[in-house]
């Protein structure tokens, strides 16, 4: 850890192991929040690297619902696969409105370079019966 202008030990890095704490402000402005999480106990730990940018990821997506989706309800489900960390955010907005639903606004652009930048990929856009999904698969060794 470096330390801050103040010469005070940073914070570490969050992970998706602080998904909570990421969700409880969420919450507290009317967003209802769902969290799953389906990995596999025997997971070994995650790379800092696909640590910090899934979470990241998340922190993104939920943002984006609460400012632009006009939600109600969020949910995200991390789920681990042989080499593979997945993420699905799902809400039940009415999505962005152009121009960043087709992927040219900042956050979405932002969480797509995380994705590529481990070798992964980042899908977004609005679902046909509504709402918006961010879809991430994170290899779990470097590209």
């Amino acid at each position: 850890m470096r330390p801050d202008a103040d010469g005070e030990p940073a914070h570490p890095q969050p992970g998706l192991d602080r998904l909570g704490e990421l969700a409880e402000p969420l919450r507290a402005a009317g967003l209802e929040v769902a969290l799953t999480r389906e990995v596999a106990s025997d997971a070994a730990a995650l790379p800092a690297g696909v640590d910090l940018s899934a979470y990241r990821i998340v922190q993104e997506a939920l943002t984006n619902t609460l400012r632009h989706a006009g939600a109600t309800r969020a949910e995200v489900t991390v789920r681990s696969a042989p080499g593979m960390l997945e993420l699905d955010v799902l809400d039940d907005g009415h999505g962005a409105t152009a121009p960043s639903a087709d992927g040219s606004g900042r956050g979405i652009a932002g969480m797509r370079e995380r994705a590529t930048m481990l070798g992964g990929t980042l899908e977004a856009g609005p679902l046909p019966e509504g709402g918006f999904r961010v879809h991430a698969r994170l290899p779990l060794e470097a590209a």
